[in-house]
Parts: structure tokens; C-alpha cells; sequence
């Protein structure tokens, strides 16, 4: 339950207060312990704030973690300080000149309307998307990462004439799969995009053995699907989101006048509960093994 921090990390007082264990890196250096190196590529909106949601559940892990938290050259962090940024955050190609990365999480961006061709940094996207293809254990995408990742491998999005948005009841599709087969058969995940994949189209992919679908919902589609080699996973609800990341959002949704969004479904505004928790801490805390028992030390 260990995560590399710098001693002045933001955040590091909340995450020890959950029972996460912060060490800076020196002293993890000190340990004879070789901590998992996992990429972040953070683009989501105020970056910042968002971090604490993917450093909760991988802190959970028994395994030591190092975030090497990734940034976009060709993208403008405008709701993030760039002072932090500074301070934490390194271009892709630093990240794996100073040695490889075990894995990588792309996560999501508020960029679900637009083409990804129309999408200013996705030509940098694809780059690092091929190399991880190539080089990383396992790469995680979600939400809009994990559509960009169904994109690399040539399976396109569509877009919704409203947004997906609450938690939905999903269920699991594959007892026994190295990542998803701890999950319950029945679970909660919440949802928040404008666009996704109709579920004939992957189907149809998987019946030419180019991708395993490992959980569905009859309101949301195929939730989480990978390549057969595990490599590239994709899961396009936020199970890292906490409550206060989907209240932010409706309010911030509120605010843009948007008429194409109701509130969250399955979600109560003012008595918010966490009905998601359990599936957000076990399939991280599977995808870190997996990472890890597919890493080369």
C-alpha cells in the first residue's frame, strides 16, 4: 500500500488519512524493492484534483507503485496550475528514456464530441499509443482513453445525441479472466461521456478475434473490453470517479447550460452514495497484478 510521492505532494495527506502509504523517492530508492513503474497520461479537466482518484486505488495495491505522471506536449493544460504540472509532470519520451514503464493508464479527456482526427494532440496520442503497444506490459484506457485505444486498433466511436452520465448496474461476463474475474457477476460503474461504440459493431470484432468483451450493460453496452492479448484494456465507465468528481460535473454541466444533460441516473444529487467502491479498488488492484506478473524484473 505504497506510493512514491514527493514529501510536499498535495494530496499526500488525504491518501494517508485512506490508509495509502506515502514515501518520497529517495527513501523508496533505500528499500530493496522494485517499485512498479506506471505512466499516467493525465488530460482530464484540472488535472491536479483528479490525481487523488487513480492514486487511492492504486495505493491499495501491495505492491509498491511509482506514478510517473505523463503530460502532452502538443496540448494546453488551461484548468491546471501550471506550476504543478511543472514540478510533477514529464513528456512521454523522458518518462521511458529514464527507464521503461511497467504500464500505462491514458485516461479520459472531455474531447468525446470531436473526431479524433480533429482532436489537436492526437497525433501525439498515437505515437505513445504505438509504442506502448510494442513496449508496455499493459495499457489501461479510460473513458475517452479507452476509446482512443479501440481507435489504435481501428474499432471508431460514435457520437450520442445526449450524455451517458450516472452509474449503471453491469454485469460480468467472464468468471475466472486474470482481470476482471474477481469482480462481482453483478456490479455498479459510473458513466460520463457523449460518445461510445455500439455493441453489434464489437460483436463483430470479436468474432474475428480481435477483442474479448468482459463486461456489458443493457443501458451502457460493452463497458470494459481488451485486446486478446491483454494488452491494450479498455474500460469506458470512470470507476476511479469518488462521488465528488460526478457532483462537480453535473454541476459544472449545469453551469454550461447544457440541455443535453439530465442529472446523473442512479445517483442522488444530495444523499450521494458510493455504490461503485468494491469494483473500483478490485480491478485496479487486478490490473496492477496483472501488470506485474507480466513484467520482466
Amino acid at each position: 500500500m505504497t506510493v512514491i510521492l514527493p514529501d510536499d505532494y498535495h494530496a499526500r495527506s488525504a491518501l494517508v488519512k485512506r490508509g495509502v502509504q506515502c514515501m518520497p523517492k529517495d527513501a523508496a530508492l533505500h528499500q530493496d524493492i522494485r517499485a512498479l513503474r506506471i505512466g499516467i497520461l493525465n488530460i482530464m479537466p484540472k488535472a491536479d484534483t483528479y490525481e487523488f482518484n487513480l492514486l487511492f486505488p492504486l495505493g491499495r495495491s501491495i505492491l509498491q507503485i511509482h506514478p510517473i505522471w505523463i503530460r502532452l506536449e502538443s496540448h494546453e493544460y488551461k484548468s491546471t496550475d501550471k506550476d504543478h504540472l511543472d514540478d510533477l509532470y514529464i513528456p512521454f519520451k523522458d518518462a521511458i528514456a529514464e527507464k521503461h514503464l511497467d504500464g500505462l493508464i491514458v485516461t479520459g479527456a472531455p474531447v468525446e464530441e470531436v473526431e479524433f482526427k480533429d482532436v489537436t494532440y492526437w497525433d501525439e496520442i498515437t505515437r505513445i499509443l504505438n509504442y506502448a503497444q510494442k513496449n508496455i506490459p499493459s495499457t489501461l484506457g479510460i473513458c475517452w482513453g479507452g476509446l482512443a485505444l479501440a481507435k489504435h486498433i481501428g474499432i471508431d466511436k460514435v457520437k450520442y445525441s445526449k450524455k451517458l452520465f450516472g452509474v449503471f448496474e453491469t454485469n460480468n461476463l467472464i468468471k475466472g479472466h486474470p482481470i476482471t474475474g474477481d469482480l462481482d457477476d453483478r456490479f455498479w460503474c459510473p458513466q460520463s461521456r457523449f460518445a461510445g461504440i455500439p455493441d453489434e459493431v464489437l460483436e463483430a470484432e470479436k468474432e474475428k478475434g480481435r477483442v474479448s468483451l468482459l463486461a456489458h450493460s443493457k443501458e451502457t453496452g460493452y463497458t470494459i473490453f481488451e485486446t486478446p492479448d491483454h494488452k491494450f484494456v479498455m474500460h469506458l465507465g470512470h470507476p476511479e470517479y469518488n462521488r465528488g468528481r460526478i457532483i462537480d460535473e453535473a454541476n459544472r454541466d449545469k453551469l454550461k447550460g447544457r440541455e443535453d444533460v439530465e442529472p446523473p441516473v442512479n445517483f442522488d444529487m444530495d444523499k450521494p452514495l458510493n455504490l461503485w467502491r468494491s469494483h473500483r479498488n478490485e480491478f485496479f488492484r487486478a490490473w496492477i497484478k496483472y501488470v506485474y506478473l507480466t513484467t520482466e524484473f
